[in-house]
């Protein structure tokens, strides 16, 4: 029997396509994988900024990872933006015992600023989701939102990553994209505590909304398809330096405009399963 790699983003709707799930979907689909939603809210934005949050009733986000589930169990989960502790506690609860890879990208600041996540939920992820997960990716302001202090360095950054596996039995992988440095330096820290530390050089560009949403998707996808999490991380970050290195003299919009997703799109990936 053949079939596609399914993939599953749990995640907020951003009205303007550049993040959020339609830039898991685009994410999903450039690396060959066949993208299913689950939508925790959706928001009222454009490249100028968040206009409006609109939380999905409890009730239908469960019934939509239920139907997923039931029907075609994806090979890995990207989880985004969850903007309630009852959304939280909703996938701690159904999530908790698949024996899949889930890349949990705590989306709390949009490009433009604009907060995205309500207090309270913050201690939730903390105890409640990052215990079950096998990545987080947050960005230094998600870093330091998470962790209670500054994160302005390289050794900030390994501090950040031992006080959150604290929480975390798995791995951490901190972008460092806002660091004052010459180059862009990303820091992974395994499982078992093993370091690997990523380099590329910056892009000057504006057209970086959906940049985390991406690359924790891509993480997903590559994961579903088979790599190891650093190869999988490997990957995903070099599409995305791809992805904003074609998409950087584009025009969408009037702020910060998204990436280009599909520069090198793969042929969609069909495999033979028993």
């Amino acid at each position: 029997m053949k079939s596609y790699i399914p993939v599953l983003s749990i995640a907020g709707s951003d009205s303007s396509g550049g993040a959020g799930i339609q830039a898991d979907l685009k994410t999903f689909s450039a690396l060959g994988c066949y993208g299913m939603t689950v939508i925790t809210a959706t928001t009222a934005q454009n490249t100028m900024g968040v206009k409006g949050i609109h939380g999905i009733p409890i009730d239908h986000i469960e019934a939509q990872l239920d139907a997923i589930l039931s029907d075609i169990p994806p090979k890995a989960i990207k989880i985004g933006m969850l903007d309630r502790p009852e959304v939280v506690e909703l996938l701690a609860s159904k999530l908790k015992g698949l024996e899949i890879p889930i890349v949990f990208d705590p989306v709390m600041v949009a490009t433009s600023g604009d907060r995205l996540i309500q207090e309270e939920t913050i201690e939730s992820i903390k105890e409640k989701l990052f215990p079950i997960v096998s990545l987080i990716t947050p960005n230094l302001d998600e870093t330091e939102i998470l962790c209670g202090f500054k994160v302005q360095s390289l050794s900030d950054m390994k501090k950040a990553a031992a006080f959150l596996q604290f929480y975390i039995p798995n791995s951490v992988l901190i972008k460092g994209g806002h660091l004052e440095t010459e180059v862009i330096q990303d820091l992974l820290v395994m499982k078992e505590g093993d370091e690997v530390m990523y380099e590329n050089a910056k892009i000057e560009s504006s057209n970086v909304h959906g940049t985390g949403c991406s690359l924790s998707s891509a993480i997903a996808a590559e994961l579903a398809k088979g790599s190891d999490l650093q190869l999988a991380v490997t990957k995903a970050r070099n599409y995305i330096y791809q992805a904003i290195l074609l998409g950087k003299s584009v025009k969408t919009g009037q702020g910060n405009g998204p990436l280009n997703h599909f520069f090198n799109p793969q042929n969609q990936i069909i495999h033979e399963v028993e």
